[in-house]
């Protein structure tokens, strides 16, 4: 049996779990995220992607679609208020499975879903110049702003911690300490920077501590590949990935965006000086941020904006240098100290980030 005949079978055994009319004609292998196994299948006269679960990284996967169908009913709703056109364009949907669930297993025991193939998008890895990151900013922007009125069952905290920058430093601390793959003598630089920067890990956590900043639901993984744009008009249409969609700290969302889309360097470049934030790229995502978001941001959140993507930042900078220091056991390392090289160019746009200091204030007094 072909490679291609085995997948089809599998995929048909997987439609018929769900309500689907019609079996699978056609799979095959779809790219994007690094987390799930997923296929694009043509069943019942339409496209679906069908993806097998990570539950070692999501262990409670029904929490996870639950989340979904919620997030999505609502955002549903909205877009109707809003007269949108397209609907079913412009909120991702997750197809039930027929025992009136939203998962069902295969024979070997696999976790399995399907959402519904937005037709005629396209997506992006990186965003290639500073519109396109102020695409993706206002996109996200407006995500927040149609789940400020959420008013759904209270959503699942699909992974904890996830953005507890304070947490992560123990984490490092204590890889730092054991040191198991002998590598701490040769990143001494990057640790020295690490330390010099602990106080900036506590900045968004210490201030909704004061309680000038509140809990409301973010996307917790904000960048331009989990925006889809419409193929023939280029309009950002469907923010998607809402795996880790849940309680959080909007700034978490902004500090990704600057995160990911600041810098035009790719985020293993081996020259971390190529690394440095763009001002006209930081300029649009601000601004497109903030237009999407509206009045959903608060003053004080406005005012932090700086300080999240510093945090959110050497958040990532951290996490890459601590897999490093533990043998490169979370993030799949294609070269030697291939996550000491993205650690470098993290710090380095935190870097430029510090450096732009007024002028990113600026940006944002002004937008």
């Amino acid at each position: 049996m072909s490679a291609e005949t085995a997948l089809l079978e599998r995929a048909s055994e997987i439609v018929a779990s769900f309500d689907i009319e019609g079996a699978a004609t056609e799979a095959q292998p779809h790219a994007g995220g690094h987390i799930h196994d997923s296929f694009l299948v043509t069943a019942g006269g339409r496209r679906w992607i069908v993806q097998r679960l990570n539950t070692r990284v999501f262990a409670k996967p029904a929490h996870v679609m639950e989340n979904i169908a919620a997030v999505s009913t609502h955002l549903a709703r909205v877009l109707r208020r809003e007269g949108a056109a397209d609907i079913d364009r412009r909120v991702m949907r997750a197809v039930p499975a027929r025992h009136g669930n939203w998962l069902a297993k295969d024979s070997r025991g696999d976790t399995w879903r399907v959402l519904a193939y937005i037709e005629g998008t396209t997506t992006s890895t990186v965003a290639a110049d500073a519109a396109a990151a102020g695409a993706a900013a206002r996109a996200f922007g407006h995500f927040q702003h149609q789940l400020a009125a959420y008013e759904g069952p209270p959503l699942h905290v699909t992974i904890d911690h996830f953005h507890d920058t304070p947490r992560r430093y123990a984490a490092f601390h204590l890889a730092l300490r054991t040191d198991p793959a002998k590598r701490a003598q040769g990143a001494a630089a990057e640790i020295a920077f690490a330390e010099s920067h602990r106080p900036t890990a506590s900045l968004l956590v210490d201030a909704q501590h004061r309680g000038e900043i509140r809990e409301t639901i973010a996307h917790h993984d904000a960048k331009i590949s989990n925006v889809l744009f419409d193929r023939a008009t280029h309009e950002a249409l469907c923010v998607v990935d809402l795996d880790t969609v849940m309680p959080g700290l909007a700034l978490y969302d902004f500090g990704d965006l600057v995160r990911s889309m600041a810098s035009a360097a790719a985020e293993d470049e081996r020259d971390p000086s190529l690394a440095a934030a763009g001002a006209d790229r930081l300029a649009a995502i601000v601004e497109g941020y903030l237009e999407g978001a509206g009045d959903t941001i608060s003053p004080a959140e406005r005012r932090l904006l700086p300080a999240a993507a510093k945090v959110i930042t050497l958040e990532q900078g951290i996490r890459f240098l601590t897999d490093h220091l533990e043998g490169d056991r979370y993030y799949r390392a294609a070269r030697p100290d291939h996550n000491l090289e993205r650690c470098r160019t993290q710090f380095a746009l935190l870097a430029s980030l510090e450096a732009l200091g007024a002028d990113f204030a600026r940006m944002v007094e002004t937008a």
